[in-house]
């Protein structure tokens, strides 16, 4: 059995692992000329961390896992308003878990995969043709490759949902945010080792991460109030920025030194259906639940072994796997769907005294009695 994979991301990569593991063959095909890297840190848990233990890959994810041993809450002018030691840290998400750069688990998949499944760069969908028996893929070099399974994991603005589910205006629910990220050349002396500090001020929210090994991320999200149509990334961030202390200055200074930069708006996929005959769109080219939610990557790797599960369950039968492993995943789904949209009105409000009732939940966390409770409630069971 063969199948196509559409997007060497963490949806992609993971799919080909796990088709691997059941005796598939795999050609993996990425629009990007070459492998990305960095993205923004994720809590990386639940369906995820458990399908990881499964696939074999946990012990290399955690080895890329990095410890924040402080978050900071800054006001806009760098002062501190709170903050969480590391161990409040993990009261608050659990043992089962890890904080991990979104590169790193491309990374880490990408080195289990690269051997077992071909990996074209430079390379995406341009046309797709099935049967009861067999998926034709046209892609822009000019071959076509024939398949048991079509696999769209090509993210939030997939081709393949485009040419085999409709246009993108039908999927796409604009969630009021964009999104900046990027990988800094040198950490900002006001942010320690294996901190993260950030702020919050009239609708706009900025970090830095200190990740280990040296590395360290920008981030910056707003409402699109913000925004203007076609500034580009540099531009609306000094503009959206501009008039905040402490280390922005230093990190929008970075991002004419970064070697790539996410910039988009914060959008959820809502789809009726995720397959097609021999074609399914798996991680966010499917669901998408945003950053707000903080489990799309778990999602990826979660759904794509559940893929692998069904496949094996449904020996040459691909509609009945799909139909099944559709059925088993979408609760999670629209759970983590819904939360995004709750996070969403209340992600780094204009209103300030909603940002401090918003914060309020992480200063009780930071108080001994409650971070004690959480300890024993969450790590020690």
């Amino acid at each position: 059995m063969r199948a196509v994979i559409i997007g060497a991301g963490i949806a992609g990569l993971a799919a080909a692992l796990r088709l691997s593991q059941i005796g598939w063959d795999s050609l993996v095909i990425e629009r990007a000329p070459q492998r990305r890297s960095g993205g923004y840190a994720v809590t990386f848990g639940g369906i995820g961390y458990d399908a990881a233990e499964r696939m074999g890959i946990l012990p290399a994810l955690e080895r890329k896992a990095f410890v924040t041993e402080e978050l900071v809450y800054h006001r806009p002018d760098g002062r501190r308003r709170f903050s969480l030691t590391r161990e409040t840290i993990a009261a608050t998400t659990g043992p089962r878990s890890m904080t991990i750069l979104r590169g790193d688990i491309e990374t880490v998949l990408y080195e289990r995969v690269h051997d077992s499944a071909e990996i074209r760069f430079g390379t995406t969908v341009t046309a797709v043709d099935q049967d009861a028996h067999t998926v034709h893929v046209t892609l822009s070099d000019g071959t076509v490759e024939q398949a048991d399974l079509l696999v769209g994991a090509d993210g939030l603005h997939s081709a393949t949902r485009a040419l085999l589910f409709g246009p993108e205006r039908d999927f796409l629910l604009d969630l009021d945010h964009k999104v900046a990220v990027y990988m800094l050349d040198k950490r900002p002396a006001a942010i320690a080792p294996g901190t993260t500090g950030t702020l919050s001020s009239d609708g706009r929210t900025a970090a830095v991460i200190s990740v280990g090994d040296g590395r360290n991320v920008a981030f910056f999200g707003y409402r699109t109030g913000h925004a203007a149509p076609g500034e580009d990334a540099a531009t609306q961030l000094r503009r959206v920025y501009g008039d905040l202390g402490w280390v922005i200055p230093e990190a929008l200074d970075g991002l004419a030194r970064a070697d790539s930069v996410y910039f988009d708006t914060i959008s959820q996929v809502v789809a009726p259906t995720w397959s097609r005959g021999r074609v399914v769109l798996l991680g966010d080219a499917a669901w998408c639940v945003t950053l707000f939610a903080g489990y799309g990557s778990a999602l990826a790797v979660g759904g794509a072994d559940r893929l692998g599960t069904e496949l094996e369950r449904h020996p040459g039968d691909v509609g009945a796997a799909l139909a099944a492993w559709e059925a088993a995943l979408r609760p999670e789904v629209d759970k983590k769907q819904k939360l995004g949209r709750r996070v969403k009105g209340v992600y780094a409000p204009a209103n300030p005294l909603l940002l401090w009732l918003t914060q309020l939940p992480l200063r009780l966390a930071a108080l001994p009695p409650v971070r004690r409770y959480m300890t024993r409630r969450f790590i020690k069971g």
